[in-house]
């Protein structure tokens, strides 16, 4: 797998590195009286974020988990969908200059929650480990030992998860997680740290890269939506209460293994006890 393809993955709602300056936020009137009054739902979308989301180059059009969720949101609200391109790191600037009405895909860093409100949880994606072979190991206790070498990207939630279950280990904290997998490659490391989702994609384009191990006791980041911050909170209140139904349905959880396939994933593929 090359590296900068792999890297193209990287930081999609999950891992915590900068979103650059924001603006103030500023209180801005309802946007589900917008959404309503204007029949369209705005939503941003990053045109090489499979299997988030996905822009054909042959004809410009969208698939991805999130285009799916999306686009039943709108269906129930009785509009039709928007989709403006943007990136992993403008996307809460589109939102606080109004280009957007909500963002999905984002996790709600201390940074982030400063300037923009966030849903609860769309889903869940544990954190794993692709171990190297050869390397035993089940949990986070077997990990946390001195002579264990763990790759991780620097300052991310991967950093994070592995300095809660694994103090102990020698841990490898480099620049970009396509750094660390070339450390996991070249035998430097014992293991690499990945959200499920990422994990998941780079073996379905590397299976020899190492196993992957859904380590207990089992730990999550969560991958949320954005609004703009607005003073009248119904929007926010509207969609996530439509989250926690489509969740509970288990529509987002059948949206998320079939785009997995736009990574190479089938639903064989997906751990024992993984949790959405």
């Amino acid at each position: 797998m090359k590296r900068r393809d792999f890297s193209k993955l990287v930081g999609m709602g999950v891992a915590a590195a900068g979103i650059g300056a924001f603006v103030t936020p500023v209180l801005a009137a309802d946007s589900l009286e917008r959404v309503k009054a204007s029949g369209v739902l705005r939503i941003g979308a990053v045109a090489d974020g499979a299997p988030y989301y996905q822009k054909s180059l042959s004809d410009g059009s969208w698939r991805g988990f999130y285009i799916d969720i999306c686009t039943k949101l709108a269906e129930d609200l009785g509009v039709k969908l928007s989709i403006t391109e943007t990136t992993w790191g403008n996307s809460v600037l589109d939102l606080q200059a109004d280009k957007i009405d909500v963002f999905f895909g984002l996790n709600p860093t201390p940074e982030r929650q400063k300037v923009i409100d966030f849903s609860g949880p769309v889903f869940k994606n544990a954190f794993t480990l692709i171990v190297r072979k050869g390397v035993e190991g089940q949990t986070w206790n077997d990990f946390n030992k001195p002579e264990m070498r763990i790759a991780v990207d620097a300052g991310s939630s991967h950093d994070s998860a592995v300095t809660r279950h694994a103090p102990k280990a020698e841990v490898a904290r480099l620049k970009t997680a396509s750094d660390a997998t070339a450390a996991l490659q070249a035998r430097r490391a014992d293991a690499q740290c990945l959200v499920l989702v990422l994990a998941m994609s780079l073996r379905a384009k590397n299976p020899s890269i190492g196993e992957l191990l859904l380590p207990t006791p089992l730990d999550s980041t969560t991958s949320n939506a954005g609004f703009r911050r607005e003073e009248d909170q119904t929007w926010r209140t509207h969609v996530t209460k439509w989250i926690e139904d489509n969740r509970a349905s288990g529509f987002v959880k059948d949206a998320i293994i079939r785009n997995m396939a736009l990574v190479g994933v089938k639903e064989s593929d997906f751990p024992a006890g993984f949790e959405i």
